[in-house]
């Protein structure tokens, strides 16, 4: 009696057994799937990633070794003459030194205009809010070739806007060749950069203005702290990290200038808006004379990994500062 009793409840827990299995089955059957799905939607991106970024990268190191104008085969092994050529150019540090004056020149003049603005556009009482931040953030997504050559009618020496609304205010007496002139090229192109990517570090401002605690300035209010005081002892302690990322962020990008500069002056007058990236390009595709990819390739190593270490510099800024404001806090 006990080994039947036995028995009719092994057999009637064996469908509650099998339908457990069925059940495991199917989960891992549907999480295969899924999982399939996903590397089915990433391989293309895989795909671009490594035929578009990956392999140009790897190659533009094994050029930078080779005397080459990017046709035929690959030949002419020259060593490190790529790199001590370009070390030994004066062209490409006029390049380096200008890039380096971009930045700092848009750094300084637009983080601290950029929080300015987030402050009243966040601010409680200011109107339409949302429709000045579309308008300050428009240059943003508007297309930098386009930028550019709308710059250059603007800043024309001949019936540009610029020289117009000057001669008949009576500033100038005739008209000014602005992206034509060495004094004053790069000056232009450094306002246009500042003006281009104003919005954007007005968002990020705005991003952390906006997750600041309101309960902070509610307690400072009581206490009888003014606008002035509520800014300087709880805003800018607050937002000392996200500011030395936005300071990150904005070095970094303005290294990188060559599409805003080929559109508006090409480099000139005299080199004096060259760029590196420009640089590298005039090398890598050549209108006059042989390209030489091979150098050009160099170039852009060395100045990859100069960018690098000023990243890494800022960087080691930003860690010290953050760490400073927490601890402050």
């Amino acid at each position: 009696m006990n080994h039947s009793t036995k028995l009719s409840h092994e057999s009637n827990a064996l469908p509650g057994r099998m339908n457990t299995v069925r059940t495991t089955r199917s989960i891992s059957s549907h999480r295969n799937r899924k999982t399939l799905w996903c590397y089915a939607f990433i391989t293309p991106q895989l795909i671009m990633f490594l035929v578009f970024t990956l392999y140009p990268i790897v190659m533009s190191y094994v050029y930078s070794f080779f005397r080459w104008n990017g046709y035929g085969p690959l030949e002419g092994f020259i060593g490190f003459d790529n790199f001590v050529e370009t070390i030994y150019d004066p062209v490409f540090w006029n390049a380096f030194k200008n890039n380096f004056i971009f930045m700092v020149s848009l750094v300084a003049v637009q983080v601290p205009l950029a929080l300015v603005l987030a402050i009243i556009l966040n601010a409680h009482w200011l109107k339409g809010s949302a429709a000045y931040r579309a308008i300050y953030f428009l240059p943003v997504v508007t297309t930098t070739a386009v930028v550019g050559l709308v710059m250059r009618f603007i800043f024309g020496a001949y019936k540009g806007l610029v020289n117009e609304v000057l001669l008949k205010l009576g500033l100038i007496e005739k008209p000014v060749d602005w992206i034509g002139s060495i004094d004053t090229a790069l000056l232009i192109v450094i306002i246009v950069g500042i003006w281009k990517s104003f919005g954007m570090n007005m968002i990020y401002w705005l991003a952390g203005l906006q997750s600041l605690p309101k309960e902070i300035y509610e307690a400072a209010r009581v206490d009888g702290a003014n606008t002035l005081q509520q800014f300087r002892y709880i805003t800018v302690p607050l937002l000392m990290p996200v500011g030395s990322v936005i300071l990150l962020l904005s070095a970094v990008n303005a290294l990188h200038v060559f599409d805003l500069v080929k559109a508006m002056t090409e480099g000139g007058p005299a080199f004096a808006t060259d760029m590196v990236d420009l640089y590298i390009y005039r090398y890598a595709f050549s209108s006059a004379g042989e390209a030489r990819v091979g150098f050009a390739s160099a170039a852009g190593i060395f100045y990859g990994i100069a960018v690098l270490v000023i990243s890494l510099i800022l960087g080691a800024l930003v860690k010290m500062t953050g760490g400073k404001s927490t601890q402050g806090h």
